[in-house]
Order: structure tokens, then sequence, then C-alpha cells
């Protein structure tokens, strides 16, 4: 009994010893990295080097550009069935006119995936681009666009991180009858099917947004959410803006606040 107590007394005290010397244990950071499209990208800092975002760009925001707040530290408890790390780093790698394909074409894929630690998330938002078949340059047929997720899906298992799979935030139409209906076709359903065939972790925000912009209303959604305002109010957008696709703040908090709530209710495959 006395050898137990000298035991613990010493390393209490080498404890306290090393408190003293401003010792603290290294902070496991986990990162977040979302990749996708406009809809999910920054636009602050370097998204247009040189140029002044409230000047040439404000007020549209992507929902990754607000996401940071809602993974701050007071949060993690809610998230612990995805997240074992003392705090989060959201790295938002989303770019405007990019697809499934093009993403990966252009390198940015690669970049992410040579950063990628054990236990980091990688959340991915394709389809807008993906089915604009009037762009073949961003074009991806629906055969293409599941191959890409699934790519997406195993090399980010390969880095033993996590991959999250989204069906892509709805736009603001076609509305029926007071119901925000899908606009993105097969494309919505596709992801859906990915992410089952490789029991990937999946947050359906097509769903998730129709059904909360239905419940906010047509008017207020278009007058709050989407890029739709009169001229004369900023300058980046002298004649106003008609724009039923991308955010203001207000909807870009809102879509950034359904993704977080998604997440508590995550949990990953023991």
């Amino acid at each position: 009994m006395k050898l137990r107590l000298k035991k613990y007394l010493s390393f209490s005290l080498i404890l306290l010893f090393l408190a003293f010397l401003g010792f603290r244990p290294k902070e496991k950071i986990v990162k977040v990295y979302l990749i996708g499209d406009s809809t999910m990208a920054d636009y602050n800092d370097d998204y247009d080097p040189g140029k002044d975002y409230m000047k040439t760009r404000y007020p549209v925001t992507g929902w990754g550009q607000v996401f940071q707040p809602f993974m701050s530290k007071a949060n993690l408890s809610s998230l612990r069935g995805i997240i074992q790390g003392d705090s989060v780093l959201v790295d938002d790698r989303a770019r405007g006119g990019r697809s499934t394909r093009t993403f990966f074409e252009e390198g940015r894929w690669r970049e992410v995936y040579e950063t990628l630690n054990e236990g980091d998330l990688v959340l991915m938002q394709f389809g807008h681009n993906d089915a604009a078949e009037n762009k073949p340059e961003r074009y991806v047929n629906i055969e293409g666009y599941k191959e890409y997720i699934r790519l997406y899906v195993n090399q980010t298992r390969q880095k033993k991180a996590i991959p999250v799979v989204l069906t892509p935030v709805n736009r603001n139409y076609p509305w029926k009858e007071g119901k925000l209906q899908n606009v993105h076709g097969e494309y919505y359903q596709a992801a859906i099917e990915v992410a089952e065939e490789l029991d990937a972790l999946l947050i359906d925000l097509t769903q998730l947004s129709m059904d909360y912009f239905t419940q906010k209303g047509k008017e207020y959604v278009t007058d709050h959410y989407f890029m739709n305002f009169g001229p004369g109010i900023y300058e980046a957008y002298p004649e106003g803006s008609n724009d039923n696709t991308h955010f203001q703040p207000e909807g870009a908090k809102a879509v950034a606040g359904l993704v977080y709530q998604a997440m508590t209710q995550l949990k990953i495959n023991q």
C-alpha cells in the first residue's frame, strides 16, 4: 500500500513539475476538407488573387465559407461520432464551376489527398456543374459522376481519413404548390447510390435543403437566402442580381447549419 502511494505521489509530482515548466499535451487537430463547387466555396482571401472580395463579389457566400464557427470546440461534444480530436480546422478547397471530373483533372484533389491525415474528414458535394450538358468543359454523365465519387471515397479511405458524401444543395427552383422540388435529377440519386454501395457516410443535403427552404417559404428564401436583389445595393452588382443558385450570407449560414446538424447524427462504423 505504501509503495503504491509513493508511486502515485511521484507521478503527481512529475505532472506538477511539467505543468510548472509550461508543458501541455499536444493538441490533436482534425481537419475537415470541403471539396465541391461554388455553392460550397470560400470567396474570402485569395479566391481571386489581388481583388477585394467586398468590391468584386460580395455578398455571394459559399456555405463552406461560414462553416468554421459550427466546428467550434463548444460543438465538438456533438460531433464525437465522427471527430476524435481537440479542435477542428475547416479547409475549404471547393471552387466555382468545378465538377467531379474537373476538380480531379486540375490537380485539386491531389493537393487534398497528399495532405490528408488519419481521422481527417472529407466532405464532398458535387452535382451542379456535372449536370451542365450545355458546358462540355465541365459536364460529366451519371456514370462518370458516380465513378469520381467512388474515387474520392476510396482514396480518402486509403489515407485512413473519413469520406462523407453530400447530395448537392438544392437551387431555388422548381417550386410546385408551395414546395421546393428536386432540381438535380438523376445526380441526386446517384450520389446516394454510391454512398450506399461503398457504405460511406451520407448527408442528404438535397432533401434537407428542400425541406428547410420549403418551411421558410419561397418569398423569404428568394429575398434573403439567394442572390436576388435590386440595383445599387452592392458595389459588385451595380445592376442587381437574379441568381437562384448562389447564396447571400444568411442563406450560406442556414445551409452550413443544416450540414452541421446532419453531422451530429453521423457515426463512424467501428
